[in-house]
């Protein structure tokens, strides 16, 4: 938790939880129009040591938290590993930023829910 405190600075820089997730590489940077890729930004912007926490937290999840192994594996059922790991980062760095914006303890009915 101290390097993701580190890394993400003061929370008040990010306007909402999507720009928090970006910044933390948990979104994918495809640009879709009309159901069609029409080109990719830039996948190697935000901070690659914020994306490496948010995946060592999602396997620490993944060992001690039955609700996270339950969405892990319907994510992995319909994809591959890689992508079902990054889903569970990306639902942690939303939860993350929530804790840290409203100063309110990690809840994992509001997170898995």
């Amino acid at each position: 938790m101290s390097i993701i405190l580190l890394e993400t600075g003061p929370i008040d820089r990010f306007a909402e939880v999507g720009n928090y997730a970006s910044y933390a590489r948990c979104v994918d940077s495809q640009r879709i129009s009309n159901g069609k890729k029409k080109g990719e930004g830039n996948v190697r912007n935000g901070n690659k040591y914020l994306a490496w926490a948010f995946v060592e937290a999602a396997n620490f999840a993944l060992r001690f938290c039955a609700e996270a192994k339950r969405f892990y594996e319907r994510k992995r059922a319909k994809t591959n590993n890689a992508v079902a790991t990054k889903a569970l980062a990306h639902k942690l760095a939303r939860a993350c930023f929530h804790i840290l914006k409203e100063k309110q303890p990690f809840d994992k009915g509001r997170c898995f829910a």
